[in-house]
């Protein structure tokens, strides 16, 4: 049973790509499909998934691919880098939109004014209210680098 428009979305860009025969996209969506199917009936659970939880479970396969690519490119596999960078670009197309670094930026030194942030010792301080205020809009280490060259 569907519980998220993102999870029948993803549910509906599978069968396309199968359709479509676009390796890359089925590649990425069948590995994506089973974290969720996984999350889904992990013990204790009750109830569906939310977006919320999806959006998660993409992060997370994001970040699996980005360091994937990096250990290929390490290894002197750059064909297989570039298809594990292909498909954290695929999966980044089901996140929401990212917030600018200008905006960001905006965040970052508001909360740093009211916070009353000094200098770098403040930045788990400025984090905390930040990620809040930019939650699934940034990615953290982009808050993090603001925010310390801001601080420092």
């Amino acid at each position: 049973m569907m519980s998220c428009a993102l999870e029948e979305r993803i549910q509906r860009d599978l069968v396309s790509a199968l359709k479509n025969r676009d390796d890359a996209t089925l590649s990425a969506l069948r590995m994506l499909k089973t974290a969720i199917q996984l999350a889904s009936t992990e013990k204790g659970r009750t109830g569906g998934l939310t977006d919320a939880d999806v959006e998660v479970l993409i992060k997370r396969a994001i970040k699996q691919r980005n360091e994937a690519a990096e250990l290929y490119n390490m290894g002197n596999a750059p064909e297989r880098a570039a298809e594990e960078l292909e498909e954290a670009r695929i999966l980044t197309g089901y996140l929401p939109a990212q917030m600018d670094d200008a905006e960001l930026e905006r965040i970052v030194s508001g909360v740093i004014g009211e916070v009353g942030a000094a200098g770098p010792k403040d930045l788990g301080r400025v984090m905390g209210r930040a990620m809040k205020l930019t939650q699934g809009k940034a990615d953290g280490g982009r808050v993090r680098d603001i925010a310390a060259r801001l601080l420092g």
